[in-house]
């Protein structure tokens, strides 16, 4: 990812998670966002499917990219996912995150989490808290 706003590539700089599970930022825009992750044997669960604890991060991921691209910095407030499908060994996941509303503080983003082929695996709906100024 190139041409990141500096306070986004500070950010993407300190996400350890996110570079641990091999997430992968495609892009920030003003109220959006979206990363990747191609799922891996570290991301499989006893089902061999991949665990929904990695998709509902790759999905809470791009959130927090979407959620933190303006001047204050926004925190999770409340957050719902709805599987639809299993990610399976080799699946190029992407969660694309958009602003649906925001009143004050709070904010609502909805984001999708699909395959390479179109297919929808994952809803998230996600509550953000703006708290004040970055501090960076």
């Amino acid at each position: 990812m190139r041409d990141l706003p500096t306070e986004t590539a500070d950010m993407w700089a300190r996400d350890a998670a996110a570079h641990a599970l091999g997430i992968t930022l495609l892009a920030v825009g003003d109220t959006t966002a979206s990363l990747s992750l191609t799922i891996g044997p570290q991301h499989l669960n006893s089902h061999e499917i991949c665990h929904g604890g990695v998709i509902f991060t790759l999905a809470d991921c791009a959130f927090a990219y979407a959620s933190n691209t303006g001047a204050d910095m926004a925190v999770a407030q409340a957050n719902a996912i709805t599987y639809l499908a299993p990610g399976k060994p080799g699946d190029v996941l992407t969660a694309c995150a958009a602003l649906v509303s925001r009143t004050g503080r709070t904010a609502i983003y909805d984001v999708v989490v699909t395959t390479a082929t179109g297919e929808t695996i994952a809803l998230l709906r996600a509550q953000a808290r703006f708290i004040g100024p970055h501090n960076r």
